[in-house]
């Protein structure tokens, strides 16, 4: 379903719209990351989250997805942004992450939801950070997942990785996405729990029919490479928060999870062995069993049944 938030239209999973008993419930919002739809949170993703009694949320960011495109914002010159970024220049995006996290407090604003606790990955946990730093009377906990401060001097991709999340498909052919998405995937994804190229195969053609919005992809990469403030702000998050990330995430590199972590007052770092830029069977077992207790606690402490 389609919702009104921060004047565009966001699409939306409730699990409160197949059974109407979780609107009473506490609520799970979750926040992907760059380019990636709601269907990118796999369902041994939510389903654990929905059974251990929380209603769970999923949406579509601006510029992905079937939320409102952005496409009269024009398509970025990368090239030049890229020159301008490594330079040290300011950039200029079409939008920021805090315009983003407006969004997700859209999504609370319009299913009438006061609080939530809000679990991001990567591009989706600096959104997160955003919320709990802009709008902390709205943030039940944080989870931020193979995720960044944005702090300078943090590593970047692996040459690899990065190789070929700078180069494009030979054209928009379903058959040209899937495989530039093949070697995407496999590249940042976790070498001790890697996908079946069938899985992987399926992922992205689903995706691939239900939306494709590159410009989009390239205008939330300016928002990300803008978003230069966030670091020094992490330090106002008095929320529960919770950082997992994988030991060997290509993307994102380990000591970024460990940099946010080390920012965000009394929080709690979790490091998943063999876990890179993706969300397996595997490693999400292992956040599920440190995540689902904190989300717990923190909302026992709300209702004042804890110190």
């Amino acid at each position: 379903m389609k919702v009104s938030a921060n004047g565009l239209q966001i699409e939306v999973e409730d699990s409160a719209t197949a059974d109407p008993s979780h609107r009473q419930r506490p609520v799970v919002l979750l926040i992907m990351g760059l380019g990636m739809q709601l269907i990118s949170w796999p369902d041994y993703f939510v389903q654990p989250l929905v059974y251990a009694g929380y209603r769970v949320i999923r949406f579509d960011n601006r510029d992905s997805g079937l939320s409102t495109a952005l496409d009269h914002l024009g398509k970025p010159n990368m090239a030049w942004t890229m020159m301008k970024y490594q330079m040290g220049m300011a950039l200029h995006p079409p939008y920021s992450l805090s315009n983003m996290a407006q969004d997700s407090l859209g999504v609370l604003d319009a299913l009438g939801i006061s609080c939530a606790h809000v679990v991001g990955v990567s591009m989706g946990g600096m959104i997160a950070q955003h919320l709990a730093i802009e709008a902390p009377q709205r943030v039940t906990s944080l989870t931020s997942i193979m995720s960044s401060s944005g702090g300078k001097g943090l590593p970047g991709p692996q040459p690899q990785a990065l190789r070929i999340m700078m180069s494009r498909p030979r054209d928009k052919s379903e058959e040209s996405i899937t495989q530039y998405g093949l070697q995407l995937l496999t590249a940042i994804g976790s070498p001790g729990y890697p996908t079946p190229e069938a899985e992987l195969r399926q992922q992205i053609v689903q995706a691939y029919r239900r939306s494709q919005q590159p410009n989009g992809t390239l205008r939330q990469t300016v928002a990300v490479m803008a978003d230069s403030t966030r670091a020094a702000l992490l330090g106002r998050i008095q929320c529960p928060t919770l950082v997992v990330h994988g030991h060997a995430d290509p993307l994102v590199p380990f000591v970024c999870g460990e940099d946010t972590a080390r920012r965000i007052p009394h929080a709690v770092l979790v490091g998943i062995e063999g876990m890179g830029h993706d969300l397996p069977p595997e490693p999400v077992r292992q956040i599920h069993e440190t995540l689902i207790p904190r989300l717990y606690m923190a909302q026992k402490h709300i209702a004042g049944d804890t110190p």
